[in-house]
Formats: C-alpha cells, sequence, structure tokens
C-alpha cells in the first residue's frame, strides 16, 4: 500500500514509540536479576502523566495528570474496554465489545457504531483523516475500515481464527504499523499475522498466550503473553531480541501481562490485568496495575491506584502523554 494518509505515520510515531538500535547492545548483556532489584521502585503515580483504561464491569477512563484525576469517564453501556486512545484532537475513541465510541472531553459522543449482532468487537484505531479501523469478532471475524462521516466500508477482509463458534476470545489487539498495514494479534490462535490492507498475509510469528502486538520504529514486534506472563520483543526472523518475565520480578506476582507498549527512552510499559468477574478485589492488597521496565529489566516505576482519589479499577491501557 502506497501513499499513506500522513495522519497514520504521525499517530504511528506518536504511539508506538522510538527504539533506537543503540539500545541493542544494552538489550543483550542485561545484568542478572538480583542485581536489577538492587533499587526500589517509583511508586508515585505523578511519576508519568497518562491516559488509563481497562476491561472492567464498568466501562472507565481516566486523564491523569502531576498524580491527579483530571478527566474520568463511566461509559453507561454493557461491555468492557479493550482498547482505547487519546487521540490528537482531544477526542477519545474506544473499543468496549459491544460498540465503538468517540467522545469528546466533555463526554459528548462524536461517533458510535454497534457490533451486529452475533459479532464483538474489541479493538480499534484510527485510519487516515477520517475512518477507523476495527476487527470484528465473529463467524466470521473480519478486519474492516470504516468511514466515520458516512459509514462506508473502505476495506474489509476475513480473518482466519480457531474457534469460528466462540467469538469472544478470538481477538484483542490489532495495530496500524507506519506504513499502514495491520498488524493483528490472532488471541485463540496463538499467533501474530501482519495484513496488507487488503488482507494479503505479510509476516507472521507463533506467541502462545499473546494478547497485544506493537509494531516498534526498528521494524520488530513487541508482544505481551497474558497469563503466559512475558513481555517479547521479537525481530522478522521471529528471534526473540529482548523478553521480560514475571520470574524476572517474582516479588511482584505478576500474573496477567496484558498489554506491553515501548517508550521513546526504550523502557516497556506493562499492565497487568485482574479480572473482577472472578469476585470481588481486595483493595488493600490489590494487584499491581502496570510497570515500567528499563532495557536491562529493572523495574523502575510500579502503579498501584486502587483507593480514592485515583480509584482507577483493572488495567489494559496505558497511553504515556509526557513522552
Amino acid at each position: 500500500m502506497r501513499n499513506r494518509p500522513a495522519f497514520v505515520l504521525t499517530l504511528a510515531a506518536t504511539l508506538f514509540g522510538i527504539h533506537s538500535s543503540s539500545l541493542r547492545a544494552q538489550i543483550t548483556s542485561a545484568p542478572a536479576t538480583e542485581a536489577r532489584r538492587t533499587t526500589t521502585p517509583n511508586t508515585s503515580l505523578a511519576r508519568h502523566d497518562f491516559f488509563y483504561a481497562g476491561e472492567a464491569k464498568e466501562e472507565r477512563m481516566f486523564i491523569i495528570r502531576k498524580g491527579q484525576v483530571e478527566w474520568s469517564y463511566t461509559h453507561p453501556g454493557q461491555g468492557e474496554i479493550s482498547d482505547a486512545v487519546l487521540l490528537p484532537d482531544g477526542h477519545i475513541l474506544f473499543a468496549h465489545q459491544r460498540a465503538i465510541t468517540e467522545i469528546d472531553l466533555q463526554h459528548n459522543v462524536i461517533w458510535n457504531h454497534d457490533a451486529p449482532p452475533d459479532t464483538e468487537i474489541h479493538t480499534a484505531q484510527p485510519y487516515g483523516e477520517n475512518s477507523v479501523v476495527f476487527v470484528q469478532n465473529g463467524n466470521p471475524a473480519r478486519a474492516i475500515v470504516m468511514n466515520k462521516k458516512t459509514g462506508a466500508i473502505e476495506h474489509q477482509f476475513t480473518l482466519q481464527v480457531a474457534h469460528p463458534e466462540n467469538i469472544h476470545p478470538q481477538f484483542r489487539r490489532m495495530r496500524v504499523t507506519p506504513n499502514g498495514s495491520l498488524l493483528v494479534a490472532h488471541m485463540d490462535m496463538g499467533k501474530v499475522i501482519e495484513y496488507d490492507i487488503t488482507g494479503k498475509q505479510l509476516w507472521s510469528v507463533d506467541a502462545p498466550g499473546l494478547w497485544d502486538a506493537e509494531p516498534l520504529a526498528n521494524g520488530n514486534v513487541l508482544i505481551s503473553g497474558n497469563n503466559n506472563k512475558y513481555a517479547r520483543e521479537v525481530n522478522r526472523k521471529g528471534e526473540t531480541v529482548w523478553e521480560f518475565t514475571a520470574a524476572d520480578a517474582p516479588e511482584l506476582n505478576l500474573a496477567n501481562m496484558q498489554t506491553a507498549t515501548r517508550r521513546t527512552d526504550g523502557h516497556t510499559l506493562i499492565t497487568q490485568w485482574v479480572n473482577e468477574w472472578s469476585g470481588p478485589i481486595d483493595k488493600a492488597s490489590a494487584p499491581i496495575q502496570a510497570i515500567e521496565v528499563t532495557p536491562e529489566k529493572k523495574v523502575v516505576w510500579v502503579l498501584r491506584s486502587w483507593t480514592p482519589p485515583a480509584d482507577l479499577g483493572p488495567s489494559t491501557t496505558i497511553q504515556i502523554l509526557d513522552n
């Protein structure tokens, strides 16, 4: 695909971050685990300004600045927020199982697309100036580019799944690469596949237990292993060039490493999800919501914020705003 929209390229650079080649030497020569934990991680809510949302019983989202809740919203819908992005114009686009919705910071609904019967939508990203691309779990499952102004479907193609009869676990995350292709995490197949906009497969790699796959500026892909408890960077040969697992920080009790994103400074931000549907969460001993780790696998920030004035709830999406 040629002549990519400038908006796609700009947003991709903003969201994916820059992972310089100079980090390779640091990554391949990481020190021992015990040495990495000699410094206590920062636990301040004020370490970063960030946008936050997650899969939970309520569809809640937050903007945190200087350690305070600057903005919050609870969507009056049924479903769970699996994907959300704060756009350059201040609008928020989020996929919440039963629909994709775009709102402004005054909580006005700017655009909405309901998932058709017997389908679910768990991931959506802007595509060009006026369109959105999303994955529609279903039988069949599809990748769709839709014009928000006209409602017209500009592109669509069928996605392979392992279990067409069980739509909920088919997909969670899809990302637009800097060249406009789609990087899709086939959750029920344990595989990351990159497609061009016509549906032609460009690349794939096995990734057991994956939830999320993010393109990096160096051409590699950052994969989260969810309850397989890993965040892994792979190159285009499918080789692992960096990996952080729960075993690298056993004291944190990481159980569901749901998403992984790379910051512009080379640090990796990993969210840790907890299932509200399994029973009440003891907020006095609630799990960590996110960690930030260096290329040397040192944990430098731990987010755990379960009580007022910043009861953030389970985490899936953290978009750092202070890069």
